[in-house]
């Protein structure tokens, strides 16, 4: 589905300009129709995809706790 400059900027919860700014230096890919810039929704699928797991990875990581250090020795 193909959304226009503002339409994906609020999706992907960025400024407008930004988004703009990526279109033309060829970060978003899109289709010129002579009035304005149209961006396939569907590239950044993947991205949100591996967001969402690198977002559960780090749960993970500061869920798992601390392993006491063998080296360590309890002396006075």
């Amino acid at each position: 589905m193909y959304k226009t400059v503002a339409e994906t900027a609020k999706d992907i919860h960025m400024p407008e300009s930004q988004v703009l700014r990526y279109v033309l230096h060829g970060r978003i890919r899109s289709v010129h129709d002579g009035e304005q810039f149209l961006i396939n929704s569907q590239q950044f699928t993947t991205y949100f995809e591996q967001l969402e797991r690198i977002k559960h990875e780090i749960d993970i990581w500061k869920a798992t706790p601390i392993p006491e250090d063998i080296d360590i020795k309890d002396e006075d």
